[in-house]
């Protein structure tokens, strides 16, 4: 048994927390770029330029891209043979280190304790959400995942029939990023996730997220399904920030999981073009 620091992790997180808030993935800023060569409109052109030089700035100067440095979401696969020292369980690391990095990178503290009635602040960016998968070894592989609130309020979830089959899901998804023109700061990156249940579809679109930008899924039926998709939201004219052009969308992700026969869920979780994430293994 490989037993982790509790410090270590705390430590960790913390850093994780400061570095995906000023530094945008390389995958992602190359998407951008491309999109900048490739956009035709001199309004849509303009804003990607912006959005580069945004980012050239955050990293260079250690300021955060976005002034929402989100709901921190955590992605943990965690090793059967990997424990935490001091009786700590991982989600205890995950929130005590997520506490200091927010405070310690001067982020914005975004969530509230209840959140219909008092909604107060907890002041510092916890909990933090976490999802813990086993798998054997004894490695522990961390990713983080700042979700804006712009682009998460633009989740959908549909139980489609499975009769609706590849038609209707590429309906329900494309119509879900064109309806919500630029609430989510196109251009996005789109999580689908297709099959399970209603909360398994969710979760698959929001893990769709942490693959490299652009690349597709293994299985030739959906990475065709996947530029099909991706083609035909960027043919809608929604473009950079909703304000018209060619590039609405950087790239559309699917997974997907067996499904009930009677049941066709699909979940849509988008991501705004500050598409923050960052991994680490101990």
């Amino acid at each position: 048994m490989k037993t982790l620091p509790y410090k270590k992790v705390v430590s960790a997180i913390r850093q994780m927390c400061i570095e995906a808030a000023c530094n945008l993935p390389n995958d992602v800023l190359s998407k951008i770029k491309d999109a900048y060569r490739e956009e035709p409109f001199p309004r849509a052109k303009m804003i990607l330029e912006q959005l580069i030089t945004n980012c050239q700035i955050g990293s260079s100067s250690n300021i955060p891209i976005c002034q929402d440095t989100g709901f921190a979401v955590f992605f943990v696969s965690m090793g059967t043979d990997v424990c935490i020292s001091d009786d700590k369980t991982i989600i205890e690391a995950i929130n005590e280190g997520t506490r200091q990095g927010y405070k310690d990178g001067f982020l914005r503290a975004s969530i509230v304790s209840d959140p219909l009635f008092s909604r107060t602040n907890t002041f510092d960016n916890t909990p933090a959400l976490v999802h813990v998968e086993p798998v054997k070894g004894d490695t522990c592989t961390i990713t983080l995942l700042p979700k804006g609130g712009g682009c998460e309020n633009m989740s959908f979830l549909r139980m489609l029939k499975p009769s609706d089959g590849k038609d209707g899901v590429v309906k329900f998804v494309t119509d879900s990023v064109i309806d919500s023109g630029g609430n989510p700061c196109p251009p996005v990156i789109v999580g689908v996730g297709i099959g399970g249940t209603s909360d398994k579809a969710a979760n698959l679109a929001k893990k769709a997220l942490l693959r490299e930008a652009g690349s597709l899924n293994p299985d030739p039926l959906y990475a065709k399904l996947e530029k099909e998709i991706l083609t035909t939201i960027n043919q809608s004219g929604v473009g950079p920030l909703g304000l018209g052009g060619k590039t609405t969308a950087l790239a559309v992700h699917i997974e997907h999981f067996p499904c009930h026969i009677a049941s066709l869920p699909v979940a849509v979780s988008l991501n705004c073009h500050s598409a923050r994430k960052t991994v680490i293994s101990l």
